[in-house]
């Protein structure tokens, strides 16, 4: 598992460059993960243009993903959309092999592309939910990493405020995404495509 970061939060109300980078450090090490990368692109001024997909297709062919998780393409902040316009552009282009040849590698592309939906408010019903129950209690130590931007905080990404701490509010949304596939905590998920079934009697969850 890898995660690529494609600014370093330097316009962040709270904290700065050097402190987003060692937080997330310590959640990179917390979640196990293999590889973490940082494209360096400005923050608050990401674009989706040939500069961001070249630099992010050399990524992809270097690190050779088999799945890409993106932000949903509805968000916010302008960079959370355009994250997710740029990652999927730059997914497909990865495959052109005429397309900046010799850039990171041969070429490659992602079998599959999922938009995250954890912290919407805008009803967007999930693809699928994965039961991250076991997971959990390690997903919020990774969060809580992050404490320059969350820490006494009432509100983050699509989260608004309900007087409620932020922490609370994760499991709340973690526990509500659980409760749609019967498990205590789930993690949702939404893909453009439509999802083949070989058996439906194999499929999660109890109709009636």
């Amino acid at each position: 598992m890898g995660i690529l970061d494609l600014t370093q939060g330097e316009m962040g109300t709270r904290g700065d460059a050097a402190t987003r980078a060692a937080e997330a450090e310590r959640a990179a090490q917390t979640l196990g993960v293999a590889l973490r990368l940082n494209a360096e692109m400005p923050d608050a001024h990401l674009e989706n243009n040939g500069a961001s997909r070249q630099k992010v297709v050399e990524l992809i062919r270097r690190t050779r993903p088999r799945v890409v998780i993106l932000p949903y393409s509805v968000g916010r902040h302008p960079d959370h959309r355009i994250a997710a316009e740029l990652g999927r552009d730059a997914c497909y282009l990865a495959g052109l092999a005429k397309y900046a040849p010799g850039q990171g590698g041969e070429a490659h592309r992602p079998y599959k592309l999922l938009y995250a939906l954890a912290y919407r408010e805008d009803p967007v019903k999930p693809t699928f939910v994965v039961d991250i129950s076991d997971a959990f209690d390690v997903k919020m130590e990774a969060i809580r990493c992050y404490a320059s931007q969350f820490t006494g905080a009432k509100a983050a990404g699509e989260i608004h405020p309900t007087g409620q701490d932020l922490y609370e509010l994760i499991r709340v949304q973690c526990a509500h995404y659980g409760s749609l596939i019967r498990r205590r905590y789930g993690e949702p998920f939404y893909t453009a495509e439509t999802l083949e079934v070989d058996d439906v009697l194999k499929l999660g969850v109890q109709s009636i």
